[in-house]
């Protein structure tokens, strides 16, 4: 026992340097200095519910801190797709989670959903740091989840301010916000639920 708890330990310093690394390298695609803490993510999660969804997209998945939940609590028939621009950080993942699949790009969703014959999904988890990316692809990230997500699905995602707010307001039908303190920086978690059909309409 003393063994796994020393091992979990080292992996966790050794993300923290990693991620330390890739901010000072490629401060634009890292938000932090720091991955996101055990109670960030615990709130990320908190409303999914594991035994409805089916599937599942994370967007900048980091060092993993989130993935490793959706690794754990998601049913085996759930579809669980990752993507993570570093190359580095993305075979660290794969080693580390080799029954999930692990994606570079997200602009090639398209594709990606054909080939597991995908039209929408459940739920989309983002790590992606928005205050660093322009207006533009601010608007072309946030278009491209809400045509991911199935009607009612939810999109998870943190940020270390408010900027966010309005724009995820006027994307989603109903946006709820709480506050994590304990994470380095202290992170707002939004939590966004896309419009359901009416119920005289089927999707197409």
């Amino acid at each position: 026992m003393a063994y796994i708890e020393q091992e979990s330990i080292t992996l966790d310093r050794n993300d923290n340097w990693l991620f330390l690394k890739k901010f000072f390298t490629s401060p634009k695609t890292i938000g932090s200095v720091r991955p996101s803490s055990k109670y960030l993510a615990r709130e990320m999660i908190k409303h999914i519910k594991w035994n409805q969804v089916t599937s599942l997209i994370e967007l900048g998945a980091g060092t993993g801190v989130f993935t490793d939940h959706i690794y754990k609590l998601k049913k085996p028939e759930c579809t669980a797709l990752i993507f993570e621009l570093d190359r580095e950080m993305r075979k660290r993942l794969q080693k580390r989670y080799p029954t999930l699949d692990c994606y570079p790009d997200a602009g090639k969703i398209k594709k990606i959903f054909a080939d597991y014959q995908l039209k929408k999904v459940d739920c989309i988890i983002s790590g992606l740091p928005f205050a660093n990316f322009s207006e533009q692809e601010r608007l072309d990230i946030l278009d491209g989840v809400v045509k991911s997500l199935k009607p009612g699905g939810m999109f998870v995602a943190f940020q270390y301010s408010l900027q966010m707010k309005n724009l995820l307001k006027k994307e989603f039908s109903q946006v709820n916000i709480s506050f994590v303190p304990f994470n380095i920086p202290p992170a707002f978690v939004y939590t966004c639920y896309k419009e359901q059909l009416p119920k005289h309409q089927g999707e197409r």
